[in-house]
């Protein structure tokens, strides 16, 4: 009798836990601009059996290509899907030119065809000047408009519409991940990133990330917010080094906010900038700064999949070896670079050395196979 009353006592507990804790998620989830919660759970927590279940079936070689994300050569790319069995590929507005539907769909399914884990098939399709499906008329008959002309012309449930079509079109042709919204906030029409933005202050902006998310469907397409923690009014990185010289209050009360607000929309990847935030790391671009990535794990509190912005741009113009070896040991999941040769027989070398460990890989390739678990990819 003791040992049932027990139980019963025990069983309420976690019940009442159980409660407390959506309780308490579905009121942060309600208020896009608020802190994330503490006891957000770890977004594919369910995917990670699976994942490293997955993990003990592939060799080192394997793993280390689970890491990357890379943009398409001009050739050769079917013998290295092969050879390197990459996380994913990242395609741009060239890899689409002039084809027809049929053809960039039997196009992606002949990647997919050649990878033992089923890949990552992504685009920067912002809309505006960052188009990279809708600039080809056989695709898409109107070019998706920007953030802030879809805002103007009808609000959120323009956003809403958008994000919808978006998904539908993109994932018929085979792509599943999208690396967008930008979620920067940027005012004046001098900031390089103003063009791509919503256009609007931190309170709409987080309705825009937070609507964005919540109508997204990761079985079919993920977003990806970008680019923490906050483009500003910073210079282009694509160009050269960018210092972000503001205050922390000052992104701490404006440009982490959509991104706290798609947190609590269950985003599952956030894709970081190239700047160097001096007031959070005044050595390193934010992307291989392992205080940055802090501040989105253990602040924003955000479990899912961490992304570079490209490795080989000129914001990040420092020696390859470094560069690789904060990368991964900074706090990002995923690599995307143009270099891949390159930048994975650097990952090789620095485990040969044991400069770092497979233990390191391992825990990057099991969030990396979770969440293609979550998208239903495998």
């Amino acid at each position: 009798m003791k040992r049932l009353i027990k139980c019963i006592v025990l069983s309420s507990l976690i019940i009442l836990g159980i409660c407390l804790i959506w309780i308490k998620k579905e009121n942060t989830s309600n208020n896009p601009n608020e802190k994330t919660s503490d006891v957000i759970p770890d977004l594919f927590e369910q995917e990670k059996i699976l994942a490293n279940q997955k993990l003990q079936t592939i060799s080192i070689d394997e793993k280390i290509g689970q890491l990357f994300l890379v943009r398409i050569p001009e050739q050769g790319i079917e013998e290295d899907i092969q050879n390197y069995q990459f996380g994913g590929l990242l395609y741009f507005a060239k890899d689409f030119k002039n084809l027809t539907k049929n053809e960039v769909q039997n196009k992606i399914s002949n990647y997919q065809s050649l990878a033992k884990i089923p890949m990552l098939m992504a685009v920067d399709e912002e809309g505006g000047t960052v188009s990279r499906i809708s600039s080809n008329k056989n695709l898409v008959a109107d070019p998706f408009l920007s953030p802030s002309k879809l805002y103007q012309k009808g609000g959120l449930e323009a956003i809403k519409e958008d994000t919808i079509k978006k998904t539908n079109i993109l994932s018929e042709l085979g792509l599943n991940l999208n690396l967008a919204p930008v979620v920067d906030i940027t005012l004046n029409k001098e900031d390089y990133m103003y063009e791509r933005s919503l256009q609007e202050d931190a309170q709409t902006t987080s309705e825009y990330a937070q609507t964005v998310i919540r109508t997204s469907d990761p079985s079919k397409l993920s977003f990806t917010l970008k680019h923490f923690p906050g483009y500003g009014n910073n210079a282009d990185t694509h160009q050269g080094i960018s210092i972000d010289t503001r205050d922390l209050n000052t992104i701490k009360q404006q440009d982490l906010k959509p991104f706290i607000a798609g947190i609590n929309a269950q985003a599952e990847a956030v894709l970081i900038s190239h700047n160097i935030v001096t007031a959070i790391d005044s050595l390193n671009p934010a992307s291989l700064s392992k205080p940055v990535h802090d501040l989105l794990k253990n602040e924003l509190h955000f479990t899912g999949i961490i992304i570079t912005d490209n490795l080989d741009m000129a914001g990040v113009d420092i020696d390859e070896e470094t560069k690789i070896y904060k990368a991964l040991t900074s706090g990002n999941d995923l690599l995307i670079t143009t270099d891949y040769k390159n930048d994975i027989s650097i990952v090789k070398k620095l485990l040969s050395e044991k400069v770092i460990d497979e233990e390191l890989i391992n825990e990057k390739v099991v969030k990396i196979l979770a969440w293609k678990y979550y998208k239903k990819l495998i």
